[in-house]
């Protein structure tokens, strides 16, 4: 302890608050001594203990001090120590709480925990060692006399204020950053039109764009989104917001239902609108009462509830009998299958393979073998062979 010097508290110049704690109790090596709770603060020069019930008992230790740093992890009854190994005191160093000590080290001990974070921002600092780059030059000197305890004190009030000019900068950046997000806003529904019109294009000059510049235009106009997506804001709430919002579904979902070949499970399409609907998301309660009414409404689209309870979303025009087929053809080929292996052939979800097939066992083209290795399909002999 006898490397502390008395001090202010204030900062210096060129001298930065990095983080500070409180409920930090200091020992001289093992031995407790009178500094028992206060705010331990870590700046790009010094190690800063203050005193939480007497802001005059202010001491400091210079970085430049500390040899090493390791960890003491917490106890039974025994909070969490940083061990900090100093080097012998200076011959000029200033005046502070203690003359001597038969210690070579200090302990901080962390009463309301924050151990491991302040660890790492003093190591942290100890490599980038900041002091020797920005060395300080004091603004107030320091008067020992009978005015020490108001100086003090102005330097708990220089910390506050350094740390209000953060709060004052961080604020007009978040300020700066919205300003940004609301032209980002205004500019959003022009985009969309774009968007519209690069899809025309693409449909009209289909044979002149390869296969892969249309998936990627494709996904381009995705991210952009819906030019006004339908809100409880804009169309009230119950059931004309679901109806209208069921109108908008069918819409978005008719062009990505044909491309995954007519069926898409209700994650999937939860997922991918409101991916396309940006801030304006959708819950899922909502999207299942709109996807309700697709039917009521003959819109090409409705909702389909499987015997295993997945929700999907089906075109119309969906041919089940003509799916069924199609996987009983090539649970045929490969001799049997798994939902794993269907879904990697047929390019879908393992969730809808697995309903498809079980379907298709339903409807006595498959049967099962459910063992330790798990559900595997194959074609129903006894319906095909006499």
């Amino acid at each position: 302890m006898d490397r502390f010097a008395w001090a202010s508290g204030l900062l210096e110049m060129n001298e930065t608050l990095v983080i500070q704690q409180r409920g930090v109790r200091l020992y001289d090596g093992e031995e407790k001594v009178k500094f028992d709770t206060g705010v331990l603060l870590l700046s790009t020069h010094r190690l800063i203990w203050r005193d939480l019930k007497n802001h005059e008992c202010c001491i400091a230790v210079p970085l430049s001090q500390i040899v090493f740093i390791e960890e003491q992890a917490a106890g039974i009854g025994k909070s969490a120590k940083i061990v900090v190994h100093l080097h012998p005191a200076p011959s000029n160093k200033e005046p502070g709480p203690f003359q001597s000590s038969k210690y070579s080290y200090i302990k901080l001990s962390f009463k309301e925990h924050g151990q491991i974070e302040f660890y790492r921002r003093l190591s942290e600092e100890m490599t980038q060692r900041r002091w020797e780059n920005m060395p300080v030059s004091q603004t107030i000197q320091i008067n020992r006399g009978s005015q020490a305890g108001r100086i003090r004190a102005v330097g708990i009030v220089g910390i506050e204020r350094k740390l209000e000019e953060k709060r004052k900068e961080t604020d007009k950046n978040i300020s700066e950053a919205f300003e940004d997000l609301s032209k980002l806003m205004e500019k959003a529904k022009e985009m969309v039109e774009l968007s519209k019109s690069i899809a025309n294009k693409i449909k009209e000059k289909q044979g002149d764009i390869t296969e892969d510049e249309t998936i990627r235009f494709k996904s381009y106009l995705l991210s952009m989104g819906i030019a006004n997506p339908v809100t409880r804001e804009t169309h009230g709430s119950g059931t004309h917001y679901h109806m209208q919002l069921a109108k908008q579904l069918a819409g978005i979902l008719q062009s990505p239902l044909e491309e995954r070949g007519g069926i898409m499970s209700l994650t999937e399409v939860y997922c991918l609108v409101n991916r396309a609907r940006g801030l304006e998301l959708l819950s899922p309660e909502d999207l299942v009462n709109a996807c309700k009414m697709l039917v009521a409404l003959k819109l090409p689209l409705r909702l389909r509830l499987f015997d295993s309870g997945v929700m999907v979303i089906e075109l119309q025009s969906h041919n089940e009998e003509e799916m069924v087929a199609s996987a009983l053809e090539t649970v045929s080929e490969k001799g049997s299958l798994t939902a794993e292996e269907f879904a990697k052939l047929v390019g879908m979800s393992v969730l809808l393979a697995k309903e498809r097939l079980l379907l298709a066992e339903k409807m006595g083209h498959l049967c099962r073998d459910d063992s330790v290795e798990g559900l595997r399909f194959y074609p129903n002999l006894f319906m095909t062979q006499s």
